[in-house]
């Protein structure tokens, strides 16, 4: 028996307003920054980006002394999830995965505050990302000019967050010049969040995925979106022509790019596209494909939180080559 349609709307918490915009109906906790706190196993401060649009990062430095040769640490830019359109780098469970990211591995962390659709539609959070690059690039905040090796750079994000990521990188690899001193070795994307008018299988197999259900991806690409377009758009699909262009220069920039996933989420299939794309393009590729879990899993079991951030670790300070799914080490 099928089971009978879903109001993604309702499962999302929002209300579309006659306006355009919507309002969430769901409490998402949040955490004000602490830099003052030296029991936390990292401080955070918020530095403003660009005022006028709301945009600002969050700061995560390590309280344990760095136990590696260089004195300064890897800076990890970090992209929210919650596709395009709610959360906050403030949200409660992005700032503790960040928290705990930058203490175990331990890294400098920046989650960037991005503009949301609908108000902001794409390519808004794209565009934010690119700037809050050259902000970093350009910022004298002692945490970043004493504490950051910004030569020693990843680009990080979940779900929509990854997508960010991975178009913000494709955009910064074209003017990778003009962003030194800040150097981007990598790309760690986490269930990046892509989308196509054909259906995957695994997007058929999981249409009433508990937290992601096929209608609810849907209603954000059409919420995140140029009005009018479809999930076959330059901001959503993988084969966008423009986008695969720019792969080139990621292979010659020698760029790593980590892909983690789970199959039971309706995204792995993309997730699976996305590596074979790199694998064609001649990029450098770890992949991580998990048998249990489903979308934003890390965030429902500290198991598996815990298991992202050793991976994140791994690939980050032993720049390894490897499948981590095949890798016996790997728990």
């Amino acid at each position: 028996m099928s089971k009978q349609p879903m109001d993604p709307y309702t499962h999302m918490g929002i209300v579309l307003n006659p306006n355009g915009t919507v309002t969430s109906t769901l409490h998402f906790p949040t955490t004000p920054p602490s830099s003052d706190d030296p029991t936390l196993p990292a401080l955070t401060k918020d530095l403003t980006i660009n005022p006028q649009n709301n945009i600002w990062l969050r700061l995560f430095l390590p309280t344990n002394p760095n136990p590696n040769p260089n004195p300064k640490l890897p800076l990890i830019i970090f992209f929210h999830g919650s596709g395009f359109v709610i959360c906050s780098a403030a949200s409660t469970m992005f700032d503790d995965f960040c928290l705990a990211t930058s203490a175990a591995l331990p890294a400098v962390i920046a989650s960037v505050e991005y503009r949301l659709a609908p108000e902001h539609r794409l390519p808004a959070a794209y565009e934010d990302a690119a700037e809050a690059l050259t902000f970093i690039r350009n910022s004298d905040d002692e945490w970043l000019t004493k504490h950051a090796d910004i030569g020693n750079c990843y680009l990080m994000g979940n779900s929509a967050g990854g997508t960010i990521a991975y178009f913000a990188g494709l955009r910064a690899a074209e003017r990778a010049l003009d962003l030194e001193p800040l150097k981007i070795r990598g790309l760690i994307l986490r269930q990046p969040f892509f989308g196509g008018t054909h259906r995957t299988e695994s997007e058929v197999r999981l249409e009433f995925h508990d937290f992601l259900p096929l209608c609810v991806s849907d209603l954000l690409w059409e919420l995140a979106l140029p009005v009018g377009a479809d999930r076959d758009h330059e901001y959503a699909n993988l084969r966008a022509e423009n986008w695969v262009g720019k792969l080139g220069r990621v292979r010659e920039l020698g760029w790593r790019v980590l892909v983690s996933a789970n199959h039971g989420d309706p995204l792995v299939d993309r997730c699976k596209e996305l590596v074979g794309l790199l694998e064609e393009n001649g990029v450098q590729v770890a992949t991580d494909f998990e048998e249990e879990g489903g979308h934003g899993v890390e965030f429902q079991d500290a198991g598996k939180a815990s298991n992202l951030i050793d991976l994140v670790k791994r690939f980050v300070l032993f720049q390894r080559r490897v499948s981590y799914a095949e890798d016996p080490h790997h728990a």
